[in-house]
């Protein structure tokens, strides 16, 4: 294919790295190329697509609304370019020079990313991972290719989109150590009436399963606000009197906070925690090794014996 009628796999590839590191100067790296050479390419690519496809914003770089369009069509046809050309039964993941987006709770990086980083030196140092903490609105991250892999409480709806359930959790209280409500037999009333409650939500949500479980008993508690992620409120519940939530994977932050987690005195439904990815990475080799990766870490954390 001539570039007077589009782009050819070599201008798709390095298209492809320039959307994930937003920048010229990454981009040469990654693909051995100086900086010239890379905004030489660049440019070849914004003729061909009659559009910037990235464009200064302050210090950085990013993409334009259509290069945003393209992302995930653009990796698609790379990926599959990758497999024709090396069989994933022959892939060497040694060899392999990829990023990869992991898209889930601040949790999911704080309780795995080191042990992910250090099996990624060992197995696949040309791998690099970027964490992408959930955000407040929900959008098809996984169709666009703004992630590669969503782990957590996966609640898409897409129907393409795989899902694979790792285990089961429950969630448990938390508070500061020396809290009052650690003194005595803890009730469903003390539970929610001995003090406020802070409340985690990526989406702001101030009332959840906990209140519907107290409702059925004629309870209620007070929330005084939310946070967006559980790291964050542990750091609020070790300066307060407030009661919290944690999931048991990510209870070794609280123990390293020094926190106190227990058990809640109320049938809560179980919380099913796993992986979701689009189908096109089905055959990536690389990608099934993250995926494997991850439920492993998921696995060991949890206590589940996985078949």
């Amino acid at each position: 294919m001539t570039q007077s009628t589009g782009l050819d796999l070599n201008l798709l590839v390095a298209l492809d790295v320039l959307l994930e590191e937003q920048s010229v100067q990454g981009a040469a790296r990654r693909l051995h190329l100086s900086e010239p050479a890379m905004s030489r390419t660049l440019g070849r690519i914004r003729k061909a697509l009659g559009d910037p496809v990235l464009v200064r914003a302050g210090r950085r770089m990013v993409p334009t609304p259509h290069a945003l369009a393209l992302r995930a069509e653009v990796g698609a046809v790379v990926e599959r370019a990758r497999a024709l050309f090396a069989p994933g039964r022959d892939t060497d993941l040694r060899t392999v020079s990829r990023t990869f987006t992991i898209l889930g709770h601040d949790a999911v990086s704080a309780t795995h990313g080191a042990a992910l980083f250090a099996r990624a030196a060992r197995e696949a140092p040309g791998i690099r991972l970027r964490f992408l903490s959930e955000s407040h609105v929900d959008a098809p991250f996984l169709r666009q290719g703004t992630a590669d892999l969503e782990v957590g409480v996966i609640d898409t709806t897409a129907p393409e989109v795989h899902v694979e359930t790792v285990y089961e959790e429950r969630m448990l209280g938390v508070v500061r150590s020396g809290h009052p409500l650690l003194d005595g037999e803890l009730t469903p009333e003390r539970f929610a009436g001995q003090a406020g409650h802070l409340v985690v939500s990526r989406r702001g949500r101030q009332r959840g399963p906990v209140d519907d479980a107290l409702a059925e008993l004629g309870l209620g508690r007070c929330v005084v606000g939310s946070v967006g992620t559980y790291p964050a409120s542990l750091f609020v519940l070790r300066e307060t009197d407030l009661i919290g939530l944690i999931t048991t994977y990510s209870r070794p932050m609280a123990d390293a906070l020094g926190l106190v987690v227990f058990e809640i005195p109320l049938e809560l439904p179980a919380v099913e925690v796993g992986l979701a990815w689009h189908p096109r990475h089905d055959a990536d080799p690389a990608h099934a090794w993250l995926r494997a990766c991850v439920r492993d870490l998921m696995a060991e954390a949890s206590g589940a014996v996985l078949g």
